[in-house]
């Protein structure tokens, strides 16, 4: 018989971004820029203590701002899902940003903690660490690659009708 699965777990994900750590801050922390990399909408109340949630009506990662240090140190704290099984520990996102390799370059660490080993919590652990994979790769080509604005076609010149160019 197996016993049962009782710890946490967790994930780590690194980008390297060619970006100072103050653009990098301001695309985790605004939300018109969370929702260019994330694809979903965006509701930051950005401090210590604020809220912090990403995703739209049917599925949405609500948080509270624990530890705020601009350009440094961003840590969330989850509230359980709707749906979600009981959980004994807080499940929490630690972004960690440090610029040692350079100017201009930033180094982007998550570490992500306390989701239960139980079976029952397999898929969303599953969800969460393939989608931070996804997203921090997103972010990092958002951030480096930027789109840029085209301009609009002109149209073209057509003459002027006879008789109304007066």
């Amino acid at each position: 018989m197996k016993a049962a699965r009782t710890g946490t777990r967790g994930y780590a994900c690194l980008a390297e971004i060619e970006a100072p750590p103050a653009r990098v801050w301001r695309a985790l922390t605004e939300p018109a820029l969370v929702r260019i990399w994330s694809g979903a909408d965006a509701w930051i109340d950005a401090r210590a203590g604020g809220q912090y949630r990403v995703g739209d009506r049917e599925r949405c990662r609500e948080a509270r701002i624990d530890v705020y240090e601009p350009n440094r140190r961003l840590r969330l704290i989850y509230f359980v899902e709707r749906g979600m099984p009981p959980c004994a520990s807080a499940i929490v996102d630690d972004f960690l940003l440090d610029s040692r390799k350079g100017p201009g370059r930033t180094s982007l660490r998550l570490l992500g903690s306390g989701i239960s080993e139980a079976a029952a919590w397999d898929a969303f652990y599953k969800r969460v660490r393939v989608g931070w994979e996804r997203g921090m790769a997103r972010l990092k080509v958002a951030l480096e690659k930027p789109p840029r604005m085209r301009p609009l076609p002109r149209p073209p010149a057509e003459p002027p009708l006879p008789g109304l160019d007066y």
